[in-house]
């Protein structure tokens, strides 16, 4: 696999390349310093992967990846920015991976590896907070009442038992059920409930 490093410390791409020189199959084919030489350097070089950094000078590494997404070459940015708003530019730019640059050599290699063969590599912490963060921006655009609903749903009770409980009529019961199922998107009542347990509302209005 042919390689080139995009980077505006010189430092860091001696140590990139010889971080991939621990792969025998890996070839690092050029450096680059600024956007205009990185995509000029992988149009006349066509390698199979870049390893941008997000930052170069007062450029953003994502304008590489979005000027050569058309091109064979696939790429990663390697960044110590854990801001939310970098991995969505990142995956909206049609960047194939993302890495800290703390990280372990280990980890670019294997995230190199997983691209090799048509995949995506984003680090896993990273994926882990901002799913966790929209599955809380989902709990948070629940009113009170659809709430009291869902601790219904995940408590097991009937559209029946619920309009009980809570002293209103089954029809609105059904429009809640209906609008929570909408707002965290699961398919059916068992979801939702599954999903009220999980976040230990159950028992929370008893």
């Amino acid at each position: 696999m042919k390689v080139i490093i995009v980077d505006d410390h010189p430092l860091v791409r001696k140590g990139l390349s010889a971080v991939l020189k621990l792969e025998n199959n890996v070839e690092v084919t050029g450096e680059a310093e600024t956007v205009e030489q990185a995509v000029e350097l992988i149009m006349r070089t066509k390698p199979d992967l870049a390893i941008v950094d997000l930052k170069l000078g007062n450029r953003s590494g994502i304008e590489v990846v979005e000027q050569i997404r058309d091109s064979s070459c696939r790429s990663i940015i390697l960044t110590s920015s854990t801001m939310e708003q970098d991995v969505r530019k990142a995956e909206a730019a049609g960047a194939d991976g993302y890495v800290l640059k703390e990280a372990l050599p280990e980890e670019l290699l294997l995230a190199i590896k997983l691209i090799f063969k048509g995949k995506k590599y984003y680090d896993p912490g990273l994926m882990e907070m901002m799913f966790k963060k929209e599955d809380e921006d989902s709990f948070s655009k629940l009113t009170p009442k659809e709430r009291e609903v869902l601790i219904g749903l995940g408590e097991g009770l009937s559209n029946q038992g619920m309009a009980k409980k809570l002293m209103v009529t089954e029809f609105t019961v059904k429009k809640h059920v209906s609008q929570i199922l909408n707002k965290l998107s699961v398919n059916d009542r068992t979801q939702a409930a599954l999903l009220a347990q999980s976040k230990g509302l159950v028992g929370s209005f008893q």
